[in-house]
């Protein structure tokens, strides 16, 4: 998709694709699977064993246990399944705003109300606007559900245990239960601590969403984990039989196999992508700068204000016209969005350089 969907004059920094050879060891497994023809439905523990596995690695978090957990198509219907039971139609889902847009539109699809909490100027989790929302929410008798995207897509805000803490705090004064989407957890900057939502204290009722599939780049091959905090499991449990029919067992294959044999390859993108942000940084400093930024250590995504370069509320439809380069507008992403772009800079420098160096041009063209 991140290739094909523009002409072939436009440098593609949009959709979550990297620009990166798959795993040795993924497509290892692959191959292997094929080859034996064991092409057929996924069935067993072992996605929910090596997420554990790889948790405890990375993370110190042994909360990912079997018996707790369940495969899911992807993370977003996964979100869908988890609401479902938590939530009713017509019932609020709370989301921080800016945020992913599907957060958006799937819970509008799914008869239920999305509310929003936005985020502070340091893009942040503006914890007075969540207790407001929460409690005007309780006010009316609806509790509802507060969807967390952990780490922030697109401000590439990694949570702190604090923040979480405060997350589960009020979700619990106010009755609200917490979905987290969890997705690029993998992928946090060097130096920094991703903090899974399950592992802090108060969120035992919650429900999480992980997968390796942004880690490792593996979007086409269909899988995640949900994951229910002990106080949750027999919500869990009441999930529909039939949903665990939907991932695909190749992508079962593929994410396990990265998971546990994937780490060297991991930590190469991550210092790769601690490079691109420093590269993003100085090409800003030189192209754009009027463009303000603030370095977002999670996912591979930043998130660019640049209602300074007098573009309106739409600058990416400005660089894709006038420069050929195509990065997501920030108006699809809700409060806070207009007048940013999110750009993906999981790709290589010369990539990286050229884009901004194309975006600058498409400004200059412009004034």
């Amino acid at each position: 998709m991140k290739w094909r969907q523009y002409p072939e004059d436009v440098l593609p920094l949009w959709v979550a694709e990297m620009d990166v050879p798959t795993p040795e060891a993924v497509a290892e497994a692959l191959v292997d699977a094929v080859r034996r023809g064991d092409t057929g439905y996924p069935l067993g523990d072992s996605y929910a064993e090596a997420l554990g596995e790889f948790a405890v690695r990375r993370w110190g978090w042994d909360g990912v246990v079997a018996e707790r957990a369940a495969i899911v198509p992807d993370v977003m219907l996964g979100v869908v399944e988890m609401l479902k039971l938590v939530t009713g139609p017509g019932d609020p889902v709370v989301v921080n705003s800016p945020v992913y847009p599907p957060f958006f539109d799937f819970v509008a699809h799914m008869d239920r109300e999305v509310v929003e909490a936005p985020l502070g100027s340091d893009g942040r989790i503006d914890f007075g606007a969540m207790e407001a929302v929460f409690g005007q929410l309780a006010g009316e008798g609806r509790r509802g559900a507060f969807l967390l995207c952990n780490p922030q897509n697109p401000t590439g805000v990694v949570h702190t245990r604090e923040e979480l803490e405060r997350v589960a705090e009020l979700a619990a004064s106010f009755g609200v239960r917490v979905v987290a989407d969890e997705i690029h957890a993998p992928l946090v900057a060097v130096g920094e601590k991703f903090t899974p939502y399950l592992s802090v204290a108060g969120a035992e009722d919650g429900l999480a969403l992980m997968s390796a599939s942004k880690g490792w780049n593996l979007a086409g091959l269909k899988a995640a984990v949900a994951i229910a905090g002990p106080a949750s499991a027999a919500d869990l449990a009441r999930m529909p039989e039939e949903v665990g029919h939907g991932p695909s067992h190749l992508g079962v294959i593929a994410h396990v196999a990265a998971l546990r044999d994937g780490g060297d390859w991991l930590d190469a993108l991550l210092a790769g992508l601690d490079e691109n942000r420093v590269l993003l940084g100085r090409l800003l400093a030189e192209c754009l700068p009027g463009v303000e930024w603030r370095p977002g250590p999670g996912t591979y995504l930043q998130w660019l204000d640049c209602r300074g370069l007098g573009l309106g509320d739409d600058p990416a439809r400005v660089f894709l016209e006038r420069g050929r380069v195509a990065v997501n507008s920030g108006i699809p992403f809700g409060s806070g969005g207009a007048g940013h772009v999110r750009i993906n800079i999981a790709t290589s420098p010369a990539v990286l350089t050229e884009a901004v160096e194309r975006m600058a041009a498409a400004v200059a063209a412009v004034r």
